[in-house]
């Protein structure tokens, strides 16, 4: 029995020996962080939105352009609005008018087909004729003259004491000339 004791401790002795060796030749366990640069530019990715810089408004976004002229002193536009009633702009090529200016005017021989590109703190529009608005009255501009009603005749009446004419009264005209209209035939028709 001692035998196989001694047999059996070295057994263990010469199992375990490897595995000790083993567990101190390891490598050190690493982090996560080493896949980062994997995981972001995945193409498995879920793709997650990208914040748009928050626009600007439009400075001509309800400009139109109400009347356009060419001059030899320079091309004018006049610019109005479509909500702003009062806005108007009567823009030059020769100067800029509270920070608006004509950057480019392209002429059409159509009516309503002229385009301006306009200018205003670095911004850039091209505005157009609005037919729409050209063609409301302004509020300070009377409409068209209202259609007069039509006039009745004036009532005459006859003097008293002058006979009243009889009235004409038309005969009775037959549908059927050639026959003989009986009182019971008059009737069926």
């Amino acid at each position: 029995m001692i035998v196989k004791l001694r047999i059996t401790i070295t057994s263990v002795f010469v199992v375990a020996a490897p595995i000790l060796v083993r567990a101190d030749d390891l490598p050190v366990r690493l982090s996560f962080q080493r896949y980062n640069g994997i995981l972001e530019h995945s193409p498995f990715a879920v793709a997650t939105a990208v914040v748009a810089p928050a626009a600007t408004p439009n400075f001509a976004k309800d400009l139109y352009i109400a009347n356009a002229a060419k001059s030899p002193d320079g091309d004018m536009l006049t610019i109005a609005s479509m909500t702003d009633k009062e806005f108007k702009k009567y823009l030059t090529t020769k100067r800029p008018e509270d920070g608006y200016a004509i950057a480019n005017i392209e002429w059409s021989e159509e009516v309503g087909k002229t385009k301006a590109t306009i200018s205003k703190d670095g911004q850039y529009a091209v505005l157009t004729f609005n037919q729409a608005e050209i063609s409301k009255p302004a509020p300070n501009r009377p409409g068209p003259a209202p259609v007069p009603a039509p006039q009745q005749p004036p009532n005459f009446q006859r003097p008293v004491g002058l006979p009243t004419p009889a009235p004409h009264v038309r005969g009775v005209i037959q549908r059927n000339p050639q026959a003989p209209t009986t009182p019971n035939s008059a009737i069926e028709d």
